[in-house]
């Protein structure tokens, strides 16, 4: 139905409008999941939940809870929150508990004061690291061995 009435219209004004309007930008953009972004100048007190991968620039007080998602801590990002996520990156400060389905990757501008819950720990040289630390056997057979190997790292 949309074809016979895009037809008649005009042919010669429809057709270079789709070929290089936004349609073919956003096609790009697509490809990739969704992502949240809190801002450098952005405070929240509370509780933040969602199921869309999450990047903090900024500051957040309060709860986390992405059990589904990754949770990415900017360099000038700081969270005094616990935290459910299914992986988390650290390159800023985190004060609190992290609470991980799969893997916790500590960069080496990045700073952890809390507990560790997680089948997997990465931590670069140069990171900060203040709590306890319980990685857990997953359902893959391979999980566990990175797992004990970074424990000892």
């Amino acid at each position: 139905m949309l074809q016979p009435n895009d037809k008649s219209s005009t042919t010669a004004g429809s057709a270079p409008t789709p070929a290089f309007g936004p349609t073919s930008a956003t096609k790009s953009f697509t490809t990739s999941p969704e992502q949240a972004t809190i801002g450098r100048s952005i405070v929240i007190k509370g509780e933040v939940s969602g199921a869309e991968t999450l990047y903090v620039d900024g500051r957040i007080e309060g709860t986390i809870n992405m059990p589904e998602s990754r949770v990415t801590v900017g360099r000038n990002g700081v969270i005094i929150a616990t935290i459910s996520a299914r992986e988390v990156v650290v390159m800023g400060k985190i004060e609190g508990d992290l609470i991980v389905g799969d893997r916790v990757d500590i960069r080496s501008d990045g700073s952890v004061t809390g507990d560790i819950h997680a089948q997997r720990l990465t931590i670069e040289e140069g990171a900060f690291l203040k709590g306890g630390i319980d990685l857990a056997k997953g359902d893959k057979k391979d999980s566990g061995k990175p797992a004990t190997m970074a424990a000892h790292a």
